[in-house]
């Protein structure tokens, strides 16, 4: 079997996410994926790319494209919802949905935030900016964006504030992800935008190869450098093209997308995150912040008390997100861990790395097994896999930090 087609074999085939036969939306960038040979996939209700079946395609081609020196992929990722945040009490409301810091968020900059419910499940992570002193700009899951939506709309039915969030239908997303991801989009935005100046999830709104409207958020989903770039649907297509005019940078679909995000360690919700997973299992509390912030300390949102203290201290779990490495063969998600002859945890999602040329998962054990080094097995086909619990990410990542 071809590396690509083991890589292929590990995408996630059950979760929010997961391919399926259900209807498909077509992006805005149907027309080039096709033109491209992009293989054609339903995905979170879109049409998308799991890969190029051209000269340079295939998943560990563009997986290994990506974290190339001097080069870039480019993915579509118009299935996500953009939303649009008003109101002068939008912060406030903000914070009772979210468990970060919101109001002390810098304006132009965002972050990773989790939205948690009654009992304090994960329903979704996304990504807010304080965009401006007028609005705020939130990205959720694709997969995950009308149940979030309502959500927000049953929570803003009782809040007592000035607070309205407008769903943006009418926009793409593009993402240019790896090392030479900035000198590509460098070329397209205004001759007085210097993107060595723009530090890691901060956007702004700008022109880019010409287009008005446009947003760009340096951030993405890879573990590389990168941008996520909010245009027009009308004019998707003109600034993808304008993108791939640059030679260094090339198509990728859903499978490099997949590879390259577990290899740095983040999470897929509906695999790795669901709405009965805490922040704390998720291993993910640092996006509310240290022992003594604000949002610890004061907490305000969702289902808190489920797993904080009323002083702000983490609750006991009974199991831990963790990564996984020194299988013989990739363990799929849904592979169960044992220790001895006792069931200890699950795998949620594992591929072979294209990078390191070894298998990588991700999964939960219970939490006294948590501790990197710790020793346990992961049945796969019915044979049992030696492994050993690692601290993630599996691959060093190149986030891009402003030259002091």
């Amino acid at each position: 079997m071809s590396l690509s087609k083991l890589v292929l074999r590990q995408i996630p085939r059950k979760g929010s996410r997961a391919f399926g036969g259900e209807a498909a939306i077509p992006t805005a960038l149907y027309d080039l994926h096709v033109s491209l040979k992009g293989k054609m996939v339903p995905f979170a209700g879109y049409s998308l790319p799991v890969l190029y079946e051209n000269e340079d395609g295939g998943v560990v081609k563009e997986h290994l494209h990506t974290r190339a020196a001097g080069c870039a992929s480019l993915f579509d990722v118009s299935h996500m919802g953009q939303l649009m945040w008003y109101g002068k009490d939008r912060l406030a409301f903000l914070e009772t949905l979210l468990v970060g810091d919101i109001k002390g968020t810098p304006l132009g900059e965002g972050k990773l935030s989790l939205i948690t419910n009654a009992q304090g499940g994960i329903i979704d992570d996304t990504i807010v900016q304080n965009a401006s002193e007028d609005m705020s700009y939130m990205v959720v899951n694709g997969a995950c964006k009308h149940k979030d939506m309502a959500h927000f709309k049953e929570q803003l039915a009782s809040f007592q504030g000035d607070a309205t969030f407008e769903y943006r239908d009418d926009l793409s997303l593009v993402a240019v992800q790896g090392p030479g991801a900035m000198a590509a989009v460098q070329k397209l935005v205004p001759s007085n935008v210097d993107l060595t100046k723009v530090g890691f999830m901060v956007g702004f709104p700008t022109e880019l190869a010409g287009i008005s409207g446009c947003r760009l958020t340096r951030c993405g989903y890879t573990g590389e450098d990168g941008f996520e770039l909010s245009v027009p649907n009308a004019e998707a297509a003109k600034l993808a093209e304008a993108i791939l005019a640059d030679t260094s940078v090339k198509p990728a679909g859903l499978g490099a997308r997949d590879s390259l995000r577990l290899e740095a360690g983040l999470c897929l919700y509906g695999n790795d995150l669901d709405d009965t997973t805490t922040p704390i299992e998720g291993n993910l509390t640092w996006t509310i912040g240290g022992p003594k912030t604000r949002r610890r300390t004061e907490q305000g949102f969702l289902g808190a008390e489920h797993f904080l203290t009323p002083e702000g201290k983490l609750k006991k779990t009974s199991r831990k997100r963790v990564g996984l490495a020194g299988m013989k063969a990739p363990a799929r998600e849904g592979a169960e861990i044992f220790v001895d002859d006792e069931k200890v945890g699950v795998v949620t999602s594992g591929t072979f790395s294209p990078t390191l040329k070894k298998p990588i998962a991700m999964g939960y054990v219970s939490s006294d097994l948590s501790k990197e080094g710790t020793e346990v097995s992961i049945k796969v086909r019915n044979k049992m896999q030696p492994a050993v619990v690692t601290k993630m990410p599996f691959v060093e990542t190149g986030y891009y930090r402003v030259p002091e």
